[in-house]
């Protein structure tokens, strides 16, 4: 199947079904030297996980990756880097009674089209499970991107259904504040707005309790990233980035900056003033405002990079739909199997591992450019 490989200077080709053996990346270009352990890749797969709080997948998966070259005494040795999570907790059984049916909001009508042929055990090759090794990607990318230049890339939930968080400062949120609540318990829909984050929880709650599913939306901001990084037609990072996130399952928008908002603007409304301000011995360029969410031609400005994507309700629901058979007979169908109700909580780490590698790719090949 051609489209397993992204990017060009730091490129990640992956294989794996939802419910094949496993999942493998391999990653071409990572610099040598950067200290990488099981444990580092631990933390985001945990973030990702399945069965982590009550409002995902209760699939019980650990997640534990294998290191298998590309590591040597705790460091990557420059060559290339493959990492293996093996798939434990299958249960192919949940999926023969709709060996023959369209699964509505799935891809299987669109795979027989393509291929003829498909594995129709839970999502295949579409499936989100794939997406535990582009996890473990984005933490090669986001240690690269942390030991080249000090950027970070955070993401968080800003909408569940109709109900909206408050970020006045997207580039102020932390890590800590995704992850945990106040109190020190586990902020599970990973939203920073702990008022929205409790009305969130209800509402999947809610969904899930009546079989059905929710959408939303999250928020992806990098800070650090230097100016200069991107090409300026074919290889525009907003396009890059853009990609990257379209590549993961369920996404139907992305947006950065005002976004979509710039449609009722005059220029003079929307353009961000140029000025300075002193960072250290040096005076840096900035903009008042960041309405451009950090790039400007292609190619990033040294301000925030502010990325929001629109993630669709899961598709697999318990309750019976309308569908087709192969052969084109009215049917209806039950999708059993453990689904999440809202993709949300489990999609930021996918996100922000996605943003990670297309910085890393294009500060690698800005730096080969620049010397």
């Amino acid at each position: 199947m051609a489209g397993n490989s992204f990017g060009q200077a730091f490129r990640i080709t992956t294989a794996g079904e939802s419910h094949g053996p496993g999942n493998v990346v391999i990653i071409d270009g990572v610099p040598s030297g950067i200290p990488l352990s099981v444990e580092d890749l631990q933390v985001d797969l945990a973030r990702r996980r399945p069965g982590q709080s009550k409002i995902v997948t209760q699939r019980n998966e650990s997640d534990e990756p294998e290191i298998l070259s590309g590591v040597f005494e705790g460091r990557t040795t420059g060559t290339s880097l493959a990492i293996l999570i093996r798939n434990q907790d299958q249960r192919s059984k949940d999926y023969g009674n709709i060996a023959s049916l369209y699964r509505p909001g799935h891809a299987d009508y669109s795979f027989d089209a393509k291929y003829g042929f498909r594995d129709y055990r839970g999502g295949g090759r579409s499936s989100a499970r794939e997406t535990t090794v582009r996890v473990a990607a984005g933490v090669v990318a986001k240690k690269l991107l942390e030991q080249a230049c000090g950027a970070r890339v955070v993401g968080y939930v800003t909408q569940v259904g109709d109900i909206h968080a408050n970020i006045p400062t997207p580039e102020e949120v932390t890590l800590e504040q995704v992850e945990t609540r106040p109190d020190g318990e586990p902020n599970i829909v990973r939203c920073p707005d702990i008022d929205a984050a409790d009305r969130m929880i209800e509402l999947i709650d809610e969904c899930r309790k009546a079989g059905d599913s929710i959408g939303g939306a999250a928020e992806i901001v990098a800070t650090g990233v230097p100016a200069g990084l991107g090409e300026p037609v074919f290889d525009k990072i907003k396009a890059d980035l853009a990609k990257a996130l379209f590549s993961l399952p369920a996404v139907l928008g992305v947006e950065y900056g005002i976004g979509f908002g710039c449609a009722t603007m005059r220029g003079s409304q929307n353009n961000d003033i140029f000025t300075t301000r002193q960072h250290g011995n040096q005076r840096e360029i900035v903009t008042r405002s960041n309405r451009h969410g950090g790039m400007l031609g292609g190619i990033t400005t040294g301000m925030p990079i502010v990325l929001r994507a629109a993630v669709k309700p899961t598709s697999s629901l318990p309750i019976e739909q309308e569908t087709v058979t192969r052969e084109g007979d009215p049917a209806t169908i039950q999708t059993k199997g453990r689904h999440d109700p809202c993709l949300l909580p489990r999609f930021i780490p996918m996100a922000e591992a996605m943003v990670a590698i297309v910085l890393a790719d294009h500060w690698l090949r800005w730096k080969g450019q620049r010397s």
